[in-house]
């Protein structure tokens, strides 16, 4: 099945530029499947939004459609065919 992955300025550099990635997985896959095809591609994407533990860092929100992983199962949250993943992390600052 074929995702795509919106990515916002901030991560764009470690993706070669790209504002849209699509990512092939198998279906019935999850987040962190579409996540480790994304980071498979892009290595320097996988240190930006997840820790050395492979959790979601904190500040990185990541929404499927339209609803934020955390409230959908986070990291197993099921991804259909077709689905718009959105990594969006936050910002702070004054």
């Amino acid at each position: 099945m074929r995702v795509t992955v919106h990515l916002p300025g901030l991560l764009r550099a470690d993706a070669d530029g790209a504002a849209h990635v699509p990512v092939e997985v198998d279906d019935g896959t999850g987040l962190r499947d579409v996540l480790n095809a994304l980071t498979a591609r892009h290595p320097g994407l996988d240190r930006r939004i997840r820790d050395e533990r492979g959790a979601l860092r904190r500040y990185v929100n990541v929404f499927v459609n339209e609803d934020e992983c955390r409230g959908i199962g986070g990291l197993d949250a099921p991804v259909p065919d077709g689905a718009d993943v959105r990594l969006l992390p936050s910002v702070a600052g004054g």
